[in-house]
């Protein structure tokens, strides 16, 4: 596997910002959302890990945003993926 450039390891991190930042839109705890959709909670803690090189999939990011009943440009219509 090739390492990651920089402003790749950036993005990973923005997405991971941003799942945190919707999840505890919707519920505090990851414990109760994980439950609430059916989901391991390490599941949940792994797509909010800013230090996960890997990042997540558009295909988990498509998931997440279906839990939370928005759709894949509301997930990027943020500050945090202005520059991008």
């Amino acid at each position: 596997m090739s390492k990651l450039k920089s402003e790749d390891i950036e993005f990973n991190k923005r997405v991971a910002l941003r799942v945190k930042e919707l999840r505890l839109n919707v519920n505090k705890s990851q414990s109760k959302f994980a439950e609430a959709h059916f989901v391991d909670r390490q599941i949940i803690s792994r797509w909010e890990n800013t230090k996960d090189s890997r990042g997540i999939s558009i295909h988990t990011i498509k998931r997440f945003c279906k839990m939370i009943n928005i759709s894949l440009k509301d997930f990027f219509d943020s500050e945090l993926f202005s520059d991008c």
